[in-house]
């Protein structure tokens, strides 16, 4: 298993530490708010999920500039204005959540340490997995003002049996029955902390902290939110009395000009959908300050056939592959390419520890996040995670494990090819595909779907990432979006990070084509692929080697791989390698919505770019893909399309994400 995190002390920024009056202040005037809602609802991860009968349409043909992002079809006249809400609604009606909630957290400030922990049974494992890790100091740093003493309203969101993406050196000796990973969130500073706990030696592991993010929500917090948002009288008078089951309940959103703009406060976008007007109404709950902050609309876009009622559960399905995909990795030898694989819990499918003709290529690449906007002037949208259905709050799971494709001599499948002839589960083919080397294949894709259980219905996601890996020893990391989404303008921004391998562990250089000649990169920095950019002959707009020029080329989407992308007008950010910046599973990272570069990884960036001189790097890779409804012109969207008399769920997908060729010294 590959080495990820060591045991990792991170210090908060110091500006933290200079704001014990604010904090305090803010402390006092904020509501407390504790997780009691009465209402059982289901998270994301246990909605059920079976395998959709969608056909993927073929690829539109327009001629699309190749490095814009194409806009789609401006939403009609009749959404409504958005708001934000007038008065403290929520507190006035007193919801029994909310009191139940307050008396929660102000009891847990009383204590010592003064932690909200899970409501557990004290028979749980996962009970004592959080007791002993609060009992740390380490863990617990950050859960009293360290100038004033005052105690800052910190809480448990999950803990999650330990599996083995979350290996790191100081847990190579975990297994899933004796070690769990532990969240908490600070709201005071906006941070979480993440432990690793081993119930059986009654001790913490590792403990690392990530300023500005979150993680995700917990069982509790989810029906909290569902309350705030189904009571508060702005939603109520919309919809006019109508009982709605809103969907989108637990993923976490931002809005302009309130506390959740950059995602400062924890805030989710329970959503409700009216399908006769088209619209979707999107209630913006800030779990901070526990109340309504606004409501916001998009329009859905017109849908042919009926929308089918929502499937019965399939947990057998989901726990066959949590077990034989999440908590254990798989092995792929195939094409001269040794891989492992591992479906981790909101980073996607992570292929770890590669090589090829037996020389390390990749220490990790996996998915992030994905960031979805629905209005640049408005701000607001999702942070979508996907990842293991269960033991995880990713909002669009996996019901299904990887399967391969072959990938024909002469270019790659495109999406409409993509044929169950020549697909198949990794876990049925990988015996075979070992130490296999096809004599007539370019080489193989690994493909990972992630799906909502309802799509193609609005506000009902499916994502997918898709791996190739060639026989010349070229790879490709594509991120696939199939819509539908919650609104005719979304841009989506998938969030990739790229471990390129450093065997010689003298460091890395990057250099960027300047239209002549190859310039090194001095510190940590970032680029946007524009019409600006330069590329080589090749296609190429960055180099990454090794100190002995061992290394790979980058050539970023320009709509030339024959997969239907339109070019994935990306920003690149080049960081150095560091344990707690993205090396194990990561909670949220950055906002939904944020402005130009401000799509995460810059926070690794500022405020003091790192000199790169001999240090690895890690590559993040963050294209902008906008949906389009148009006819004919469809692209990141779904729809149920009419086939021989029935209306089948078709996706028009939307492809993006940079091919790697080797750089030979």
């Amino acid at each position: 298993m590959h080495s990820k995190i060591t045991t990792v002390k991170v210090v908060v920024p110091a500006f933290f530490h200079n704001r014990s009056c604010l904090a305090a202040a803010a402390f006092l005037l904020v509501f407390l708010i504790a997780g009691c809602g009465s209402r059982s609802t289901p998270t994301a991860t246990a909605l059920p999920a079976p395998t959709p009968t969608a056909t993927i349409a073929p690829t539109p043909t327009a001629t699309i500039a190749p490095t814009q992002v194409v806009a789609g079809a401006a939403p009609p006249a009749t959404v409504p204005p958005p708001r934000l809400a007038q008065h403290d609604s929520t507190r006035t009606v007193a919801l029994p959540a909310l009191v139940a909630r307050q008396a929660a957290m102000e009891a847990a400030l009383q204590q010592e340490p003064p932690i909200l922990l899970r409501d557990l049974p004290s028979t749980d494992p996962a009970a004592a997995a959080q007791r002993i890790a609060i009992s740390d100091p380490e863990f617990a740093r950050y859960a009293r003002d360290e100038a004033s003493g005052l105690p800052l309203r910190s809480e448990i969101f999950g803990v999650y049996p330990w599996r083995a993406s979350d290996e790191t050196p100081a847990t190579a000796g975990c297994r899933p029955q004796t070690c769990y990973r532990v969240e908490m969130y600070n709201y005071a500073y906006n941070l979480t902390t993440i432990g690793v706990v081993d119930i059986a030696q009654g001790s913490l592991l590792e403990s690392a902290i990530f300023p500005n993010s979150q993680p995700e929500l917990s069982p509790e917090l989810t029906d909290l939110a569902f309350e705030i948002a189904v009571n508060a009288p702005e939603v109520i008078g919309t919809l006019g009395g109508e009982q709605i089951e809103p969907v989108m309940v637990n993923t976490k959103t931002a809005l302009k000009y309130t506390q959740c703009e950059h995602s400062n406060h924890l805030c989710v976008a329970p959503t409700f959908i009216l399908e006769d007007r088209q619209l979707a109404l999107w209630a913006i709950v800030d779990l901070t300050d526990a109340k309504l902050v606004g409501v916001n609309w998009t329009h859905l876009g017109a849908s042919i056939g009926e929308w089918p009622e929502r499937p019965t559960e399939d947990q057998m399905r989901k726990a066959a592959v949590f077990d034989q995909y999440c908590m254990q990795p798989t092995t792929l030898a195939r094409d001269g390419w040794d891989l492992n694989l591992i479906i981790t819990s909101s980073d996607g499918l992570e292929v770890f520890d590669a090589t090829f003709a037996g020389k390390p290529v990749l220490d990790s690449v996996k998915l992030v996040d994905w960031h979805v906007q629905y209005s640049e002037t408005a701000g607001f949208g999702y942070n979508d995670g996907i990842g293991c259905p269960m033991f995880s709050s990713s909002a669009v799971v996996a019901v299904d494990g990887p399967r391969i494709e072959t990938l024909p001599a002469g270019g790659a499948l495109t999406s409409e090819t993509s044929a169950a002839t020549v697909t198949a589960t990794v876990a049925a083919t990988v015996s075979a595909s070992n130490a296999q080397t096809s004599t007539t294949a370019a080489g193989f894709a690994v493909i990972q779907d992630f799906y909502h259980p309802l799509w193609p219905q609005p506000c009902n996601y499916r994502y997918q990432q898709r791996y190739e890996f060639y026989a010349d020893g070229s790879f490709r990391v594509i991120a696939i979006n199939l819509g539908r989404g919650c609104g005719v303008d979304g841009i989506y921004r998938p969030v990739l990070r790229i471990d390129l391998a450093n065997p010689a562990s003298a460091g890395q250089q990057v250099a960027g084509w300047d239209g002549t000649a190859w310039q090194p990169w001095a510190k940590e920095g970032w680029v946007l692929q524009d019409s600006a950019t330069q590329y080589t002959p090749e296609g190429y707009q960055l180099r990454i080697v090794d100190a002995a020029g061992r290394g790979y080329y980058m050539e970023p989407g320009r709509g030339q791989f024959g997969d239907g992308g339109r070019g994935d007008n990306a920003f690149t950010y080049v960081t150095v390698a560091r344990p707690t910046e993205g090396e194990a599973d990561m909670s949220t990272l950055g906002s939904c919505c944020g402005e130009g570069y401000r799509q995460g990884p810059e926070q690794f960036i500022e405020p003091s770019p790192e000199a790169l001189a001999g240090q690895d790097v890690v590559i993040w890779y963050v294209p902008q893909q906008e949906n389009d409804e148009r006819p004919g012109l469809a692209y990141c969207w779904a729809d149920f399309v009419w086939t021989d008399g029935i209306y089948v769920p078709t996706g028009y997908p939307c492809a993006a994400g940079p091919r790697f060729a080797p750089v030979l010294p």
